[in-house]
């Protein structure tokens, strides 16, 4: 089947949604849609779940969507909400019997080292307790499934990192702008999601009215904002969006097309 499973496990900021001590009216919203974990998807194809970031709330998110199975991790950065919950993978590694391969550009792959000295350490006793990831190199696309998945270099403020594109469905978190190499890789998207923090401007991440720009640009036949703080109430903001476009919201599953393009090897 030539399609891809999106299941969004958190669509927060870091602070997560309700922020701690905030009295807001989104913050004490009875609406499940404006409870925003720290983000996250899972994605569905050729049998495999591949994660994309293991954010701070990994072991609430996998228990809450009976997550049980990770083949691999896409990691987008290393800043803390995207790869704190790495911990968590020790339980995979047990109820799959083996490691997870973890994919990532040079700096994340560095930083993850460093975060997680321990579990690189050869003094460290292995078992149950530390998780195993097989750390891999992205240095372009790559197999994975069957499918290649794309990177998609962006802009975190200052910091390029990665988005990541697998068919017709492409992942844009903690962004700020889109380097002009990096457009033609966003052509002929069936999904898109795309980060869009609130309506005042941040210096590393897309407004709403910017990421609202942006998806016009990209076309794509449905775009989906997150990485949502609690200035954006989920049904009074997706009122006023365009069509095609929705804020995201945790436990949300999207069926984008997908094509076969190589072997994994």
């Amino acid at each position: 089947m030539n399609r891809v499973r999106v299941l969004f496990l958190g669509t927060g900021t870091s602070h997560g949604v309700p922020m701690i001590g905030c009295d807001c009216a989104t913050c004490r919203s009875t609406d499940p849609r404006d409870r925003r974990w720290r983000p996250s998807i899972l994605l569905a194809f050729d049998g495999r779940q591949v994660l994309v970031d293991t954010s701070t709330d990994l072991r609430a998110q996998a228990l809450a969507f009976d997550v049980r199975r990770i083949d691999a991790i896409l990691f987008t950065h290393s800043h803390a909400d995207h790869v704190l919950g790495l911990d968590e993978v020790r339980r995979f590694n047990v109820l799959q019997g083996g490691p997870v391969a973890a994919y990532g550009d040079a700096r994340t792959l560095d930083e993850i080292r460093r975060t997680f000295a321990y579990m690189f350490d050869a003094s460290t006793p292995k078992g149950g307790g530390v998780p195993q990831v097989d750390l891999r190199l992205i240095d372009g696309p790559f197999a994975l499934g069957g499918r290649t998945v794309v990177p998609v270099p962006v802009m975190h403020g200052p910091r390029e990192i990665l988005g990541f594109r697998v068919g017709r469905f492409a992942y844009l978190t903690d962004c700020s702008a889109i380097p002009e190499a990096s457009w033609p890789l966003l052509e002929g998207l069936d999904a898109l999601v795309l980060d869009a923090l609130r309506h005042r401007p941040h210096p590393t991440h897309f407004t709403l009215a910017e990421a609202v720009d942006t998806a016009r640009r990209i076309a794509a036949r449905t775009t989906y904002f997150t990485h949502i703080c609690h200035d954006l109430p989920h049904e009074a903001t997706c009122a006023g969006l365009p069509a095609g476009m929705a804020l995201a919201y945790d436990g949300l599953v999207v069926i984008a097309d997908h094509e076969p393009l190589v072997t994994d090897h």
